[in-house]
């Protein structure tokens, strides 16, 4: 499995744990305000860190950190993670998932199997405009439709989350997105961050504080447990 980074603490990728964060690199999307475009463009891939380098690093921490929050990228992609995350639950610890739900046997694999303790899936924008914010022309939502219709059974603890960039999202806009996630639990609103390595930044730029709160009280009769994020 190609594994192109390790954080080794985090207070805010797993909510309410103490964990580190693996970076898987490669995805099958092109959102163009993608903040880690190190991770998804192939030209740009560095394995920095090996499952082997990382396996040893969790044996030392264990009763030290709760969980591994997996992210990339897209983590699915690898037909090896789920031999990964044996590993690494047999070691005890927790398992946050990140994915844009694009691959929904993967997805409930790992999770009939015990592999992922909680899963958060990104919610690009309204259906109709996923394409165009993915950065996938004619993009299929059938399969993203399986993984959110999946989560929303409650076979795992999980998140919907949607970047919101401004160019690409509205107030209208996302109110649709929130309409098709009529259910959910948690549903955050995360406030676009220009890293310096986004793959695409013309004409996007951030909501404020203020416009963040307003959009989120916009979506809230739909799904009233709709939380701000990186303000």
């Amino acid at each position: 499995m190609f594994l192109s980074g390790l954080q080794k603490l985090t207070l805010l990728d797993y909510p309410g744990k103490v964990a580190c964060t693996v970076f898987t690199a490669g995805c099958n999307f092109r959102c163009p305000f993608c903040h880690n475009a190190g991770l998804v463009l192939p030209e740009r891939f560095s394995q920095d860190v090996t499952e082997e380098d990382i396996l040893a690093f969790l044996k030392k921490r264990v009763g030290i950190l709760d969980g591994v929050a997996i992210t990339g990228g897209e983590p699915l992609l690898h037909k090896e993670l789920p031999a990964f995350l044996r590993q690494v639950k047999e070691l005890g610890y927790l398992v946050k998932l990140d994915t844009n739900g694009s691959f929904p046997d993967r997805l409930k694999e790992v999770v009939s199997e015990g592999l992922v303790d909680r899963v958060a899936m990104d919610i690009k924008n309204a259906p109709d405009l996923y394409a165009e914010t993915a950065g996938i022309p004619r993009l299929d939502l059938q399969d993203i439709e399986r993984s959110k219709n999946f989560l929303l059974a409650g076979s795992v603890e999980y998140e919907f989350r949607t970047t919101v960039v401004k160019g690409l999202h509205t107030s209208e806009s996302l109110i649709e997105a929130a309409k098709w996630i009529t259910g959910a639990n948690e549903y955050y609103l995360q406030q676009f961050k220009d890293s310096g390595d986004v793959i695409a930044i013309g004409g996007l730029s951030a909501y404020d504080e203020k416009e963040m709160y307003a959009l989120a009280d916009a979506v809230s009769s739909y799904v009233p447990g709709v939380q701000v994020r990186g303000i």
